[in-house]
């Protein structure tokens, strides 16, 4: 379409940004620049509290009232070419080593880049360039900035994917060229300390830096694939690890039995739960409740993802023969108050644990089951006395993440009374029920969601439980008897933040579900 005729059709004034007279300048931080790119428009100056804005189609009249609300003021509105939109928010608002201008840097360097390049010098010489370096830290600013817990690269046949873990899910970002994945994993295999010139056997690595003013530390672990070598990089944020209780998301009750545990002179607390549930998270928050002068507190953890001042940690080294067994029964002759395993992975650990539990410690560990109940089989299983589960387990605590609802576009519907009956929520519970869902707006980056709590299920183990542990009961015996005893499920735990409104049954269904 011709300026003219878009001048006409929209009777808009048409705005050529390519025009000096345009007085092009970054007017506003209020939007993301993803959100502006997708609907195509530019805020172009800020006069006298009216914001003037540039786009592609001004008859969009939900994208207008969006402009509006984010802005906080009146907008006046031009009309103007899309491409020159798109290039003036590269411009003015994009960051200045966009991956488009960092590839086009690299590409223009002496030599060429070959993805199946098996020259280690001249590998280490590219990763070690400046643009190559750019490179990578964009990608680890923009995930920190995106809130993502990892960011993954993955070369496949013709393509090269990048993805960001965001509230536990994966989302697409956007991804360099394949020919740049040897470059891209050598220079983070250099930040890691790492052998450049193996690529034929997995590598671990760690990475501190400074992003945006926070002290970020990456744990880097690679891969060889068949098309290259796969990057997985974890962030960890001191402001996201270390939470206290009271920001996990217990429910009143459950928070303060759990306390009270936590603060016992001796016996195991368990936490359980799959990969990403936030274990790891509930263990330091406990951690930082009891850390005091008087406790001697010694972790051994695979790996240390968070330094606690005052607390000695041990980072396990099975190269060398330090495994959590090896170190658990070196810990125990350091006159600990409270020891933390970072994992119960075999019958060797659980044995040191159970004893050092007897003989005096509180000591916090993993276990990777479904639920509470599950824990106390699993030991047995295991090859634990059974005299000995029941006398020394102090409580199972079993976990989920669930996505929190975004604060900004959330909204509230009637529910759908067949679903809820389908899951088996009483009849009488979703008459006039409403139940709240986010629609998408900026901060949330449209999906609904922003940020994540856990929903719990603490199994203590009192007197009757006992019983049943010494009789080598099942599981379903041993989850029914505590639900008789006053447990909250996952499950009603998640119902309950689902009634008030902080998380969606969807997400409730997607993180777990009784049949």
């Amino acid at each position: 379409m011709s300026e003219q005729n878009m001048g006409n059709f929209t009777e808009i004034p048409f705005l050529s940004l390519s025009n000096p007279a345009a007085r092009l300048e970054r007017a506003t931080d209020a939007f993301p620049l993803r959100f502006m790119q997708e609907y195509k428009f530019c805020p172009m100056r800020l006069d006298n509290g009216s914001l003037a804005v540039v786009m592609s189609d001004p008859t969009d009249v939900y994208t207008l009232d969006s402009i509006r609300l984010q802005a906080g003021s009146e907008v006046q509105v031009f009309v103007g070419d899309e491409r020159e939109i798109l290039k003036a928010l590269e411009q003015h608002y994009g960051s200045s080593s966009s991956m488009e201008r960092i590839i086009d840097d690299i590409e223009d360097e002496e030599g060429a880049v070959d993805e199946n390049d098996s020259d280690v010098a001249h590998l280490k010489d590219l990763a070690s360039e400046a643009p190559v370096i750019r490179l990578v830290n964009l990608l680890i600013t923009k995930a920190a900035e995106d809130r993502a817990s990892d960011i993954h690269i993955e070369p496949f046949e013709g393509s090269l994917r990048v993805r960001y873990r965001i509230d536990g899910l994966l989302v697409d970002t956007e991804s360099p060229p394949q020919r740049l994945q040897a470059a891209i994993v050598s220079r983070i295999k250099l930040m890691a300390k790492m052998n450049i010139a193996e690529r034929r056997l997995p590598q671990d690595g760690r990475i501190k830096m400074e992003v945006n003013g926070r002290d970020i530390d990456l744990r880097v672990s690679t891969i060889p694939t068949l098309y290259g070598e796969s990057a997985v990089l974890r962030l960890l944020d001191r402001s996201s690890v270390l939470l206290g209780l009271d920001e996990l998301g217990f429910p009143p009750a459950a928070r303060q039995h759990f306390d009270a545990l936590i603060r016992r002179p001796n016996g195991i607390i368990l936490v359980t739960g799959p990969t990403g549930s936030g274990k790891t998270t509930t263990l330091y928050a406990a951690l930082s409740t009891i850390n005091s002068i008087e406790k001697n507190i010694i972790t051994i953890e695979d790996p240390v993802e968070y330094q606690f001042k005052g607390v000695k940690q041990i980072q396990v080294r099975p190269r060398i023969g330090l495994s959590f067994a090896s170190g658990l029964r070196h810990i125990v002759r350091q006159d600990p108050d409270v020891i933390l395993v970072g994992e119960i992975r075999d019958k060797e650990t659980a044995e040191i644990a159970i004893h050092a539990a007897l003989t005096g410690h509180l000591v916090l560990s993993t276990l990777h089951t479904n639920d509470a109940a599950g824990a106390i089989t699993r030991l047995l299983d295991m090859g634990i006395e059974n005299y000995l589960v029941s006398s020394t387990l102090l409580a199972v605590l079993a976990q989920r993440l669930v996505r929190k609802i975004c604060a900004k576009c959330k909204i509230s519907s009637p529910a759908d009374e067949r679903t809820l009956q389908n899951i088996k929520i009483p009849v009488a519970a979703t008459r006039a029920l409403s139940l709240c869902r986010g629609e998408g707006c900026p901060d949330c980056n449209f999906t609904g969601y922003f940020g994540r709590l856990g929903i719990f299920e603490l199994l203590t183990v009192e007197a009757g439980l006992q019983r049943l542990i010494a009789d080598k009961a099942d599981s379903r015996n041993i989850r029914d008897k505590a639900v008789q005893g006053g447990m909250k499920t996952l499950w009603q735990d998640g119902w309950e933040k689902v009634a008030a409104g902080v998380t969606t049954l969807e997400e409730l269904l997607r993180v777990t579900y009784e049949s």
